[in-house]
């Protein structure tokens, strides 16, 4: 027993590296693929670094700046419902500017810095993108085009996006407001915290329907027998059940989750009237 422990102790003790956290690694050493293409073996990557041809309409390069952007899920703290943020929302700079943009990834996962909707003449992707597998650092630079623009910058990877990781680059004073950006601008869905549920019971809810019914039908109490009322009871509890159950559903994903609840029941039907049957020929 104590020689098995041994072993499996051992074993852990030389798997401990494949658990252990990512150090920090500044990505200084990129190979250069062309066009822009900058990457490395350890998850780092560069696409459309411009650091010296100017785009079509600058004269001149009008400003040099430098910024440095984290990236990680502690920015999304300030946001509910948010899981991944940069810790900037909103940048500016003159047209014509040269900005090289350090990027520091905070997490253990990979993040992205894209800016979308560069001139494709210059650009051949029409974006600058910036990668980093893990914690570590990566820096490109680009030159920004003419005129005045509003520009997404986010991250690719599935869901960061949605989940908060995204923000707006303005060039000039900008061509208006992007929408959804964390703190910045207001959401196109809101988010919704509260319960669907209404404050009062369902059961007061059922009581006041079927009460408005019967109002409705006059000198026929007959018509609302035992089984009618426990059906409409039965249905309204049921609803907002369903209507939770369908929302964002498709058509199609609604008829098949019918169709298998149809099934499920003549399934239960069928066994049960065998158990019946089974009980009459004993």
């Amino acid at each position: 027993m104590i020689k098995h422990l041994s072993i499996a102790a051992i074993a852990l003790a030389l798997s401990a590296p494949v658990f252990a956290e990512k150090e920090f690694e500044n990505h200084n050493n990129m190979m250069d693929h062309g066009d822009g293409h900058l990457m490395d073996m350890t998850g780092g990557m560069v696409m459309g670094q411009n650091t010296d041809i100017l785009p079509g309409g600058c004269d001149r390069i009008a400003a040099t700046k430098e910024i440095t952007v984290h990236a990680g899920h502690k920015y999304a703290e300030k946001f509910p419902g948010r899981m991944f943020a940069f810790d900037v929302q909103e940048y500016q700079f003159e047209p014509c500017t040269k900005l090289t943009v350090n990027f520091v990834n905070d997490d253990n996962v990979r993040h992205q810095w894209m800016m979308h909707g560069l001139p494709k003449y210059l650009y051949p992707k029409g974006m600058f993108h910036l990668e980093v597998t893990g914690p570590g650092k990566i820096s490109g630079t680009l030159i920004f085009p003419p005129g005045d623009k509003t520009y997404l910058v986010h991250c690719d990877i599935a869901q960061h996006m949605e989940k908060g990781m995204k923000g707006q680059l303005k060039i000039g004073k900008g061509d208006g407001d992007l929408p959804s950006i964390p703190g910045v601008t207001a959401y196109v869905i809101q988010d919704d915290y509260s319960d669907s549920i209404p404050d009062e019971s369902i059961t007061d809810t059922v009581v006041e329907e079927i009460t408005k019914m019967k109002k409705k039908v006059t000198g026929n109490d007959s018509f609302f027998s035992g089984l009618t009322v426990i059906g409409l009871a039965i249905g309204l509890i049921i609803a907002p059940l369903l209507a939770r159950k369908f929302k964002d559903m498709t058509a199609g994903e609604v008829i098949t989750y019918i169709l298998d609840l149809v099934k499920q029941a003549v399934d239960i039907i069928v066994k049960l009237v065998s158990w019946l049957i089974s009980l009459v020929k004993k």
